[in-house]
């Protein structure tokens, strides 16, 4: 049974404490609507270039530097640092798992999963939708049920455009990247992420699994081709970072992926491990290079694939090395960001290591969220992984603060909120919006 605190820290809440503290909270809304736009950068379609040498001592990107010794970041810290002081054990590692759900109904497994387990957020995928009211009365449950948790959920999916596409057939089908890419303009692309973030904020979502900033560098690559922008460095920086903005600016949290690089494998890390035979300084010259821009120009989300690098770390896949995660990601190219694991059920992982144990690996490399796409009795052994491994000194608690603390300071960040959202009529989708945009593609 939770404690009277912990039971008011439920009813409260991340955002009210921060309300009482700093004056500013998650919102109201759903967290993704203009009057909730985070700051982002005012040039709509510039770039910044990344440094031809990423060093330890440039860590982060200059506007997140500016802004972290302001005294509203400082207050809004010791306001977040109170949460997690007043945090369970459980409701902190519960944060650090995203979850996958089975069907299209909100039913007990669902309902026990976040209330028991506390998870921090939720995927959904195409065989979770179905029509525009049933899949919006989904996520309104899924909110619900969360009422008791001390932050409100990310409720996230893969919507690229393409093949990797998962609304409603309501909306009209956005093109993939690869098209987009051949325009090379990137304000199309800055479009493209302004529409997604349209649409998936009138479904309650506020993560986007996107954009793809794999270089998809190897003709026989069986997961990225057309995902891809293309097979150019540049091309794939500055359409890949104006996307980004366009969710960002649109209120959605976008993830970008598949870090280091996942555009030269020639097998798919859903059905098996792929193995790369790349020094990180072939990496650096080349997949690296729309990742280091990402992070320079704020990026929230990194994604970290399945891959192994053998010439680079030959015991751990890039989703659990500590010289990958911890080393390269946070410690040459500076990302202080929210790092989050591709899905752990996968082929390259479930085959090949325990997922659990991989869990644990993860977090102790660098990783801050786990996704466990399938499985309700596997997300529940990973939850379990992580509680036992920090009562038995595995894993120190330091450690899984570190996370939750760059998550809420995210979920605060974007003003999230477990508020309901209106079931969208045809008339409220972007469709004509996106006819517009595709007659500029051609």
């Amino acid at each position: 049974m939770r404690s009277n605190a912990t039971r008011t820290l439920g009813s409260i809440g991340i955002s009210m404490l921060l309300i009482l503290t700093v004056g500013c909270g998650f919102g109201t809304g759903s967290g993704n609507s203009a009057e909730t736009t985070p700051d982002t950068p005012s040039n709509t379609t510039g770039v910044s270039s990344p440094s031809a040498n990423p060093s330890p001592s440039n860590p982060a990107s200059s506007s997140a530097s500016a802004s972290s010794s302001s005294p509203a970041k400082t207050a809004e810290d010791k306001a977040i640092n109170d949460i997690i002081s007043r945090m369970t054990l459980e409701q902190k590692v519960g944060q650090m798992i995203l979850a996958g759900i089975d069907g299209t109904k909100i039913d007990s497994s669902m309902k026990a999963m976040i209330a028991d387990q506390h998870v921090g957020g939720i995927i959904l995928y195409k065989n979770n939708f179905s029509d525009l009211a049933g899949s919006v009365r989904l996520v309104n449950e899924l909110k619900k049920a969360n009422k008791d948790n001390p932050a409100p959920l990310f409720i996230s999916v893969d919507q690229e455009g393409g093949k990797v596409s998962r609304l409603p057939k309501d909306f009209l089908a956005i093109p993939t990247a690869e098209k987009v890419g051949r325009t090379g303009k990137p304000e199309l692309a800055q479009e493209m992420g302004a529409i997604l973030s349209n649409e998936l904020s009138l479904m309650g979502f506020n993560v986007d699994f996107a954009p793809v900033l794999d270089i998809n560098s190897n003709p026989k690559n069986p997961v990225i081709g057309s995902r891809s922008f293309g097979n150019d460095a540049e091309l794939v920086t500055k359409m890949g970072i104006s996307l980004m903005k366009g969710l960002q600016e649109g209120g959605t949290i976008p993830v970008v992926k598949h870090f280091p690089g996942h555009g030269d494998t020639s097998v798919d890390s859903h059905l098996d491990l792929p193995i790369v035979q790349k020094t990180a300084k072939q990496l650096e010259a080349l997949e690296w290079i729309p990742f280091q821009a990402a992070i320079e120009n704020g990026t929230d989300a990194v994604m970290v694939a399945h891959i192994l690098f053998p010439l680079i770390d030959p015991d751990a896949p890039a989703s659990f090395s500590k010289v990958i995660i911890g080393e390269q990601l946070r410690g040459t190219l500076g990302f202080d960001g929210v790092v989050i694991t591709d899905d752990m059920t996968m082929g390259a992982i479930a085959d090949h290591y325990g997922i659990e144990d991989a869990a644990l690996k993860s977090v102790q490399a660098g990783s801050d969220i786990l996704l466990i796409a399938h499985g309700y009795n596997t997300e529940k052994k990973v939850y379990d992984k992580l509680i036992e491994s920090v009562q038995n000194g595995q894993l120190e608690q330091s450690r899984i603060d570190e996370s939750v603390r760059r998550i809420l300071t995210l979920k605060h960040k974007y003003q999230l909120s477990d508020d309901q959202v209106p079931t969208p009529t045809l008339d409220d989708l972007p469709n004509e919006q996106i006819r517009q945009w595709l007659t500029r593609l051609k």
